[in-house]
């Protein structure tokens, strides 16, 4: 059963906002108090947090889609719709995020780093927080918006401070069980390791880790065997250990070949390991035919200019003097890397020319409006109600996408498509309308009151006959 995954696809999606409730305001004697529908409540974000507990992105390997809740939507009496809940995925240590394309989104090293995946939508206004002395009485509310939806791939690149890379069966894992507490699967065969090993070291000082990569053989670079999955695990590491078998049964091989053959590999993959510091550990050197092959390849590495330790894991021989001087490497890496600058507030401010949105013929009678404020406004109408089709219109003009249409050669009767490609509303542009509101009366005008005002007259003049002068105009008649 798999228990280490470092590379998985993930599907998120954060809430969608709540709509807003469109509601007026009944008592007695008081059937039109006024608008007091709430608001919609926002949806919850997709949020992946680095949590020093999680080691692997096995979880979402079996789970790989996960979604946040939903905004409550809006009341009446001014009551808002309560926020979805946040979705909190923890993550590795060194946990990279791309998109689908392979662009880096996040790279998430350090406890407590978090990056939002997916936006939750905001919550539709409801028609109180619509009315104005203009439209007084709304008889509709704004949709929440959809939450954000994102297909991401997530890689995990080992945090670690020294790599030992090697052939197979090298002794990588004999060398990082004696160097430290890790227990990492031991045997006499190719590719024993079949993940990344973490080993915790302290010489002197200095505390630092090492990783245990599977072995390297040729054309790992290009994916074969397991080098291309691991070989992201040295990408953070500051130095890297070659670990050579000096008893190897195997009679094409030896220590010099070995090292070329993992050297082009590194080149090849890049990332910049062929700047990295390493040194050369010759292992196996208790076996008397790995320590007379270990004096006869030394003088030719040293003179390539490697520093070259004689070890065993078996006797522990060159340990502490291997461990010490990885201590040093690390500690003069550590200070060679440049301190993290300040945070700085980068504020960019909007042009004054800039409309915010842009028109762009597309055909013969066709045009494309582009911008967030359009579409935004788009995914928040609802179409069924013609109130809020007007109000649309009315934003719409007044942001001077209408203006702007005639300038690019719209003429009435064309078609006008607002929003991306895959997901676009199209109306028919019909110049002559200035606004919306013109479609359903005067501003600031209520039909629902209009059709009161005749029978408030009618009251009104019956009281004056009885000599009253106060009375409620909006009473229902007798």
């Amino acid at each position: 059963m798999t228990t280490f995954v470092d590379r998985v696809e993930l599907h998120v999606a954060a809430g969608n906002g709540g709509h807003g409730c469109a509601s007026v305001h009944r008592e007695k004697f008081k059937p039109l108090g006024g608008p007091d529908g709430g608001d919609g409540g926002r949806g919850g974000d997709v949020v992946l947090v680095v949590d020093r507990d999680v080691t692997t992105l096995l979880d979402y390997h079996h789970r790989p889609h996960r979604r946040a809740t939903n905004g409550r939507p809006g009341a009446g009496s001014h009551r808002t719709g309560a926020d979805g809940q946040n979705l909190v995925l923890p993550v590795p240590d060194g946990t990279v995020v791309l998109d689908r394309r392979g662009n880096v989104l996040a790279d998430l090293v350090g406890e407590g780093t978090a990056f939002v995946a997916g936006q939750g939508g905001r919550g539709g206004l409801g028609n109180a927080a619509l009315a104005s002395p203009r439209r007084k009485a709304p008889g509709f509310a704004l949709l929440g918006e959809p939450g954000e939806a994102r297909d991401l791939v997530l890689e995990l690149k080992s945090v670690a401070d020294v790599a030992l890379v090697g052939y197979p069966s090298a002794g990588k894992s004999s060398l990082i069980s004696v160097l430290s507490a890790a227990r990492p699967k031991i045997a006499d065969y190719p590719f024993t390791t079949l993940v990344p090993n973490l080993g915790v070291v302290t010489a002197g000082e200095t505390v630092y880790t090492v990783a245990d990569v599977p072995g390297l053989i040729p054309g790992a670079s290009q994916g074969k065997g397991l080098g291309l999955e691991f070989l992201r695990h040295v990408e953070r590491c500051s130095v890297l250990v070659h670990v050579l078998d000096c008893a190897t049964l195997e009679s094409d091989r030896d220590p010099v070949t070995d090292l070329e053959i993992v050297e082009a590999e590194l080149a090849a993959y890049g990332a910049g390991l062929a700047d990295r510091p390493r040194l050369i550990a010759l292992n196996k050197t208790d076996v008397p035919e790995g320590q007379d092959l270990a004096d006869i390849v030394r003088p030719d590495l040293q003179a390539r200019g490697y520093r070259v330790f004689d070890v065993s894991a078996v006797s522990r021989k060159g340990l502490r003097e291997l461990s010490y001087a990885l201590g040093a490497m690390v500690a003069e890496a550590r200070a060679a890397r440049p301190k993290e600058a300040p945070t700085r507030i980068v504020i960019r401010p909007q042009p004054v020319n800039d409309t915010g949105f842009t028109v762009a013929r597309e055909g013969d009678g066709l045009f494309r409006v582009r911008g967030a404020k359009p579409e935004r406004w788009v995914r928040q109408t609802d179409f069924s109600n013609d109130e809020a089709v007007g109000y649309l219109a009315d934003r719409l003009a007044r942001l001077g996408v209408e203006e702007e249409l005639v300038k690019a050669g719209a003429r009435e009767g064309d078609g006008v498509l607002i929003g991306p490609e895959d997901d676009a509303v199209v109306f028919d542009f019909e110049p002559s309308i200035v606004s919306g509101a013109e479609m359903l009366g005067r501003r600031g005008e209520d039909h629902r009151l209009n059709e009161l005002r005749p029978a408030a007259q009618r009251r009104r003049e019956r009281e004056a006959e009885r000599g009253l002068e106060e009375f409620d105009p909006f009473e229902p008649p007798e």
